[in-house]
């Protein structure tokens, strides 16, 4: 009997069952967030957002190869990357599960039994194939993500240091050392996940090289391995570049050098000091210092993946995010100078106020021929702080999202028992162990909670009497809710197979436990004292912990090997491992695999690439389109950097306009798009110069022009500038009474407008700002606004809120998924508030342009896609009521026709089923009242439903879902409003005898 042998075919037997289960169930094209962005830069070599993951994208662009040209196979290949990746890190998975289970189930010196072989390997097949099904690893295999190529380096090293474990003592044993530095040093390039390893692979080094365990021992390693992962995390990833940009600094500005020279020096300075130190320990026999010197050489080799986004970002490719090409920027793009920092030793509360500004060290810019300063690093003096803060953002909504989640009034003011609180109920509580029930018990749905609630994103067990005490509601689910794909419930079978693993382990070999156990730790918990996330996160953020998860699966597949030795008690060995690895299986992999695979199933999803068009095929050649934020950004850059669509279209967006260096490139034409026209100087915009410029009411009664504001804004003249109690002079905005003369020649001579409004343009645009600050993508919007004069198209995506529009709205004809700018008026007296549609443009896009993502026959929508389904249906409605204004009922007919043929049947929100009212009056209006009826009816018996589950939650829980009930009860009165206004007394008396009914149930209770 070979052991290796078997081990070996067993482990790339998981390796290709996970494989081929991420094959068929990933994504044909690009996904929703960063993956659309990282196809793109890896199939042209460019710069993608802080921190980068430049080895990440040069990998991938070898994927892309496999396309054999084809623009449209690209992202499929560049998925299967992330399938592969994911693939064979479930078979260094299985290896380092046999490993530790080997140590107690084989003694030395033993022979192996088949028995004992099989419950090995019955182990690993267990805990890598639960792994293989778990929700967070099998998200990121499927698309093209940072996590799966992170997931394998993290499987790489521990398996490794496993490796070395065995070996230690072998002549070369600590060659698998210098091996778990050079991944250390690779896996920067990818994500710095797999960093938090470090700590574990210390105490197996200390457990290996002591003779004797002490508390002490322990606790210095531990320390050791923490000081490691800090050295790495800061020592090489940031001060090694940032001893460079100083050095570079006093090369440029002290001796004249050019740029770059004194980096090139520290750089050259580096390799000649590591080798050195390699000559001079092995000259003096110092074998440890020796390792050291290869190991510190091995990770910066890794490191230097980086040279990449140095390279590519001085050749200013299209996405050049950051532009980190000098020694300044490019340690400001490796520090995420983009998104700030979290206060973690000392920090505010949310309500604490501002009461000092100190400030401290020089930040620079590269200038014409020095680095010039940019400003001063601030450090901000608060009048409330506490140790170990929690609850410190005054950014956005988050002082009212944080008094929810703690149950603070308006006027209480939260104190450290509050700030430990929000910790364990939301940071702990529902950004981690929420994430893990979700992987080891199950998952309600994938609606992310943005506050606590019964109905959105919990986890449940599908253990009736269980989830009933937790959520209420249990016996009266709604059908939607039932057949929900993403509700999977695992009834505890996963979790209590990992603890029974743990207790196992922790029996058996406490000190291989106490390794697992810290990294279950540090990548997982460890993580979320060190993000310190704020409420209101845009997503989902399980795929941090996904180094987690990895370690509670190596307990699962100990579980099986549990319930081996439980079973033995009782039956002979030869019965008790088989039905002991079966009950495994079927408690965990089994039932993971056949719940989670049709929400999983993202083979049928086009919806990001489909949507991305149609925002591209909303806008006229050579258009202007500014978008705000990730999902309305990336899909776009995509298919414009990939697939070719709609190159003429210049993406602006508007999140990262606010930096200097976007304005820089917006100065630029890429592919078939021009520069954008803006006046501004590079000088008048640079980092520190005009970064934030503030509102300053000066009582002016009368609006006025935007190119004299705009010149104000840009004035270098003392005399149009404030002075600062700090001392600095500063340009400001004098009046929030913006205007802008229409040339109607201009405007014409363009086609700005259709001919039917030619009469409707407006000889001066008149309008408020909306904001109390002006920031660089304001101000670029302003010069766009000046110097265009028509002859650009300019858009706005549909997604883009309204505060980021300048004020504009008025002004903002709806051409399908994107609202153009036109000198008329768009939401004229008459027309209800509402907005006007230019109906020959949308028409045109909804019959023969618009694609909509297999939208109803995909098996399963995910929260992001269902949004973009109530965009979709808000641009049928919006035209199909013009088109009837404008008497074209035929038109009508078609597009509305064409709604109910690609939206999906299935109804799962009660915010979906309150757009349909309309819809269902359109199709009234139309004549196809048969459709009408149905579609009423449906959504009716939804509501029915959906009203029914939140009075059963209320009969046990507290009413927290007021919202829902309101938007049903109104869904419902608007439907019988409709049918009775179109004769249809049936489906009136529906509505409302399901209105009157929970109506008294919810607000008639005396």
């Amino acid at each position: 009997m070979n052991y290796q042998k078997i081990n070996n075919l067993v482990g790339w037997l998981c390796a290709a069952t996970a494989t081929i289960t991420y094959i068929l169930t990933m994504e044909p094209t690009t996904s929703w967030w960063d993956p659309g962005e990282f196809i793109a830069a890896a199939y042209r070599m460019q710069i993608v957002h802080q921190p980068g993951a430049p080895l990440f994208l040069m990998l991938q662009n070898v994927f892309s190869n496999l396309a054999f040209g084809d623009p449209q196979r690209i992202a499929y290949w560049m998925n299967f990357g992330s399938a592969l990746s994911s693939g064979l890190t479930i078979v260094f998975l299985f290896w380092t599960i046999t490993a530790l289970v080997r140590k107690i189930c084989w003694k030395n010196g033993e022979p192996l039994t088949p028995m004992g072989l099989l419950q090995i390997m019955g182990a690993g097949v267990v805990g890598a194939m639960a792994y293989t099904f778990s929700d967070t690893f099998w998200f990121s295999a499927v698309e093209s993500e940072v996590y799966a190529m992170s997931s394998l380096c993290t499987a790489v090293v521990f398996w490794a240091i496993l490796k070395w474990e065995a070996r230690a003592d072998e002549p070369g044993g600590d060659r698998w050392l210098v091996f778990i530095a050079y991944i250390m040093g690779l896996s920067i390039g990818v994500h710095l996940l797999n960093l938090l390893t470090i700590p574990a692979l210390a105490l197996v080094v200390y457990f290996r090289r002591t003779s004797k365990v002490t508390a002490r021992g322990v606790t210095r390693a531990l320390l050791i391995g923490c000081a490691l992962l800090a050295f790495i995390l800061w020592g090489v990833v940031q001060y090694l570049v940032k001893f460079a940009a100083y050095t570079d600094l006093f090369f440029v500005n002290t001796l004249g050098a050019g740029f770059g020279t004194g980096a090139a020096v520290f750089a050259l300075s580096l390799v000649g000091g590591i080798a050195y130190g390699l000559w001079h320990t092995m000259r003096r026999a110092k074998p440890m210092l020796n390792m050291a010197f290869v190991c510190f050489s091995f990770i910066i080799f890794g490191y230097s993946s980086f040279a990449m986004v140095l390279i590519r970002a001085k050749a200013n490719p299209s996405l050049n995010n950051s532009q980190p090409d000098d020694a300044f920027s490019f340690l400001w793009y490796l520090n995420r100078g983009q998104f700030g920092s979290e206060p973690l030793l000392s920090g505010p509360y949310f309500d604490a106020n501002i009461v000092d500004v100190k400030q401290g060290s020089n930040t620079y810019r590269k200038g014409e021929t020095k680095y010039e300063v940019a400003g001063k690093a601030l450090t901000y003096v608060y009048d409330r702080t506490t140790v170990f803060p929690r609850v410190y953002s005054d950014r956005d909504f988050h002082p009212q999202a944080y008094r929810a989640w703690l149950g603070l009034g308006d006027q209480e003011r939260p104190a450290f028992a509050d700030n430990l609180r929000f910790l364990t109920t939301y940071q702990l509580g529902h950004m981690y162990w929420r994430y893990f029930m979700w992987n080891f018990a199950g998952r309600q749905n994938d609606r992310q909670p943005l506050f606590e609630n019964y109905t959105e994103g919990n986890w449940i067990s599908g253990i009736s009497f269980l989830d009933q005490w937790r959520l209420g509601g249990q016996n009266d689910l709604p059908e939607a809710m039932r057949m929900d794909p993403s509700r999977n419930t695992f009834y505890f079978l996963p979790l209590l197979l990992g603890i029974m693993g743990l207790v196992w382990h922790l029996r058996r070999h406490r000190k291989d436990m106490a390794v697992v156990g810290l990294l279950f730790f540090f990548t997982g918990l460890a993580i979320v004292l060190y993000l310190n996330q704020s409420p209101l996160q845009p997503r989902e953020r399980d795929y941090a912990y996904a180094g987690s998860f990895y370690a509670f699966a190596i307990w699962i597949g100990m579980g099986a090997a549990a319930v081996a030795d439980l079973l033995n008690r009782r039956l002979n060995r030869h019965t008790a491992v088989p039905v002991a690895v079966g009950i495994a299986l079927f408690a965990a992999p089994i039932l993971m695999a056949a719940e989670g695979w049709d929400d999983h199933d993202r083979s049928q999803k086009f919806m990001a690439r489909d949507m991305a068009r149609n925002y591209l095929e909303s806008c006229a050649p050579n258009a202007i389109l500014f978008t705000y934020i990730d999902n309305d950004s990336y899909p776009l850059w995509y298919l414009q950097e990939v697939e070719g669509i709609r190159p003429d279209v210049r993406v602006v967006n508007l999140s990262l306009l606010g930096m200097d260096w976007q304005v820089r490139q917006m100065k630029k034409p890429i592919n078939d798009a021009g520069a954008l026209p803006i006046s501004m100087e590079d000088r008048q915009f640079v980092k520190g110069q005009r970064d934030v410029l503030y509102y300053h009411d000066y009582g002016i009664q009368d609006s006025v022009e935007l190119e004299t504001l705009l010149a104000l804004l840009l004035s270098d003249n003392p005399s149009d500038q404030l002075e600062y109690s700090n001392g600095t002079r500063r340009n400001f905005l004098p009046t929030k009474r913006f205007k802008l003369t229409v040339d109607k020649d201009q405007v014409i001579e363009n086609q700005v407008v259709p001919a039917k409004w030619y009469g409707d343009i407006v000889d001066t645009m008149i309008w408020n700002y909306n904001q109390d600050i002006v920031t660089r993508a304001e101000l670029a919007m302003m010069d766009v606004l000046v110097h265009n004069e028509w002859k650009r198209p300019i858009y706005f995506a549909f997604s883009v809120p309204e505060r980021q529009r300048l004020g504009l709205d008025d002004y903002l004809v709806s051409e399908g998924f994107a609202l153009r700018l036109m000198p008329v008026n768009a939401r004229a007296e008459g027309k209800d508030g509402k907005r006007l549609v230019n109906t020959e443009a949308t028409y045109e896009n909804i019959m023969q342009q618009y694609a909509w993502g297999n939208m109803k026959e995909t098996p399963h929508l995910d929260p992001t896609s269902y949004a973009l389904v109530g965009q979709s249906m808000k641009v049928f409605s919006d035209t199909a009521e013009m088109l009837i204004a404008e008497g074209k009922k035929d038109a009508a007919h078609d597009v509305v026709n064409r709604a109910v043929e690609v939206l999906p049947e299935r109804i799962h929100l009660v915010e979906l089923a309150a757009r349909y009212p309309v819809l269902t009056d359109q199709l009234y209006e139309v004549g196809e009242t048969a459709k009408a009826n149905e579609l009423l009816d449906r959504n009716v018996a939804f509501l029915d439903e959906q009203l029914a589950y939140y009075a059963a939650i209320a009969a046990t829980k507290p009413n927290i879902e007021g919202m829902a009930i309101r938007d049903s009860l109104v869904a419902l009165q608007q439907f019988a409003f409709v049918a009775a206004a179109r004769g249809q007394q049936k489906q009136r008396q529906a509505a409302m005898a399901v209105f009157d009914r929970y109506r008294q149930v919810f607000f008639d209770k005396g």
